[in-house]
């Protein structure tokens, strides 16, 4: 079998720990999102957010406080919601223009990401952050600007993560057959959606959660033993 044309990568978990997102972003975005929406709620960005959460809630006619009120329950329940993806971006942005954020990446990921992309394989990232926020986490890691190795990004916008559709989508806006693209995921629920979508698969197993057994995906512990040039083979 050749090597893969391209490589998409999830975040938390996979190239970032899963702390930094749990621990630092989502506190971060719970703590400043009642002032960042009386700061900025005037931007039209900050108020489709505000009007794509009451349509997403069924509640048109909630104010703005009942609403960030809304956000922070979905906040508290780890809600895929895009709206809440959005403006947990926005957020999350503000706090890295003024130096409060720095984005986690391991070491071992942001090496062999450069090495692939030097050796010509096509690296994108899949995951449920907002595209926004997915630059963010590279564009301000802790491993320098990592956000040109990337030549695109995709968020709950595709569809879900555990939907082997959504990967169908992602092999049709790279232009490539599903067998000439890896995904790879800590995630056993998305890595099968990608299996079953007809993409290469590898799970990477970083300790940080319980991988069940006998899942049947290739499995490296870091991106150090993930060749995929070697596999191949």
């Amino acid at each position: 079998m050749s090597a893969p044309v391209a490589i998409v990568t999830d975040i938390e978990g996979t190239t970032s720990s899963i702390a930094f997102v749990k621990d630092v972003l989502f506190p971060f975005a719970r703590k400043h999102l009642a002032e960042f929406v009386a700061t900025h709620g005037e931007q039209s960005s900050v108020r489709q957010c505000l009007s794509d959460a009451r349509t997403l809630a069924g509640e048109p006619a909630l104010d703005d406080v009942s609403t960030v009120a809304l956000l922070q329950r979905w906040l508290d329940e780890d809600r895929k919601a895009t709206p809440l993806k959005t403006l947990q971006g926005l957020i999350w942005a503000d706090g890295y223009a003024r130096g409060e954020l720095k984005g986690h990446v391991y070491g071992d990921a942001a090496r062999e990401l450069r090495a692939w992309h030097g050796r010509g394989l096509r690296l994108y990232v899949y995951s449920s952050g907002s595209v926004a926020a997915q630059k963010l986490i590279f564009g301000h890691s802790v491993e320098g600007d990592l956000t040109p190795l990337f030549s695109g990004y995709f968020d709950t916008t595709t569809g879900p993560k555990v939907e082997a559709a959504s990967y169908t989508k992602i092999s049709q806006a790279l232009e490539l057959p599903p067998g000439d693209i890896l995904f790879l995921s800590d995630n056993v629920a998305e890595l099968d959606a990608a299996r079953k979508a007809g993409l290469r698969t590898a799970c990477l197993d970083r300790g940080e959660v319980a991988v069940p057994a006998g899942h049947g995906h290739p499995t490296f512990h870091d991106f150090t033993t993930l060749d995929p040039f070697a596999r191949a083979s």
